[in-house]
């Protein structure tokens, strides 16, 4: 299908920050994005959310990203609908809206929700896909009932745990040790706990109900190497080469992911053919099995010994600096990060047409 490009460049309102714990992340990739974006083609004019859910002004939001962070203030999200409408009703609105926010309250539905009802084409995938992606049980069993393999695991809630604590202890002996506890409702690797023996499961538990009143047990893939794909497009999706995450802590936790020397890319991964054409195989298969659209990033454990490859999860709001996995993935597989940035435009824009 063609896309809706307007003469000139066309005008993108990149929201980022927002109220999860990440962020900062959130932050980081929104400046890579504006640094990066060639002027000519997009405009863009960024809206940073804070932490307490104010939007700011784009003068405030461009002091805000040069700072690094989010000072309390701005207005009741939004200050102006108009600036949302497509196609825009007046000069100066906006024709997409690029939501570069991680984790609840922008990644798991709601922002996408609120776009829909004000008729805005945006980037990436829908409520639907958005909001299957970031809940961790829901996404699994979206897995499974595509016939896809996945690790072990359990959800509890806060109140069971409170309720009953020795069934839920029964659960997570079922799967064996070690094992990890996540919040159902986060990423980043925030919350998340190795649980080493039966009487570590109590605290940990207790750090995934910090930020969601559900939260997963699973089992340790021990001995797994971690691949990662990028999937870009809609209803006819490609897959990029495959990446593989090497650190050097116990697993890929957030300091791990964002602290310069403790972990590094592979790209593309050193395992054989058969294996990384199925992690492709299988990362098309997740994105469909979620109906995410635009962008995502499907996330895989390989077991050396076995060849056994499971799938993991699936982001579809991934860290998008330059050095970000899923930029770097595609730069790797020919299409470099400013063109990245338009194709994803061009997909908001295709997919807004199609539902209009």
């Amino acid at each position: 299908m063609s896309t809706t490009r307007l003469a000139g460049p066309t005008r993108v309102l990149l929201l980022c920050g927002g109220r999860s714990a990440e962020h900062e992340v959130s932050i980081a990739s929104a400046t890579s994005v504006l640094a990066a974006a060639d002027p000519t083609r997009l405009e863009l004019v960024p809206v940073v959310i804070t932490k307490q859910g104010r939007w700011l002004l784009p003068d405030e939001s461009r002091r805000a990203l040069a700072d690094g962070r989010a000072e309390t203030g701005g207005h009741a999200p939004p200050a102006d609908l108009d600036t949302l409408s497509t196609p825009p009703s007046r000069p100066g609105a906006a024709s997409v809206v690029f939501p570069l926010l991680h984790g609840p309250f922008g990644e798991d539905g709601t922002v996408q929700g609120f776009l829909e009802l004000v008729g805005a084409a945006y980037v990436g995938s829908g409520v639907l896909g958005s909001a299957l992606a970031m809940d961790k049980l829901a996404m699994k069993a979206a897995f499974r009932a595509s016939g896809l393999p996945v690790v072990a695991h359990a959800g509890v809630t806060r109140s069971q745990w409170q309720r009953d604590p020795g069934a839920v202890e029964a659960r997570a002996a079922a799967l064996g040790f070690p094992l990890f506890t996540k919040p159902a409702n986060l990423g980043s690797s925030v919350g998340i706990v190795k649980v080493r023996a039966p009487a570590d499961l109590g605290g940990a538990l207790q750090e995934a109900f910090r930020h969601d009143r559900r939260a997963v047990i699973e089992r340790a893939a021990v001995g797994a190497r971690e691949l990662e794909v990028a999937i870009l497009g809609n209803d006819e999706p490609a897959a990029s080469c495959v990446g593989e995450i090497v650190y050097d802590r116990e697993f890929y936790d957030y300091q791990a992911k964002y602290t310069d020397g403790l972990s590094r890319m592979l790209i593309p991964a050193e395992v054989p053919p058969a294996i990384a054409e199925r992690a492709r195989e299988y990362a098309l298969r997740a994105f469909s099995a979620v109906d995410a659209a635009g962008l995502a990033r499907v996330d895989l454990f390989y077991l050396p010994g076995t060849g056994e490859l499971l799938v993991n999860e699936i982001n579809t709001m991934p860290g998008f600096t330059r050095f970000s996995m899923y930029p770097a993935l595609w730069a790797a597989s020919g299409l470099p990060y400013p063109r990245l940035i338009e194709r994803l435009v061009d997909l908001a824009l295709e997919r807004h047409a199609e539902r209009r």
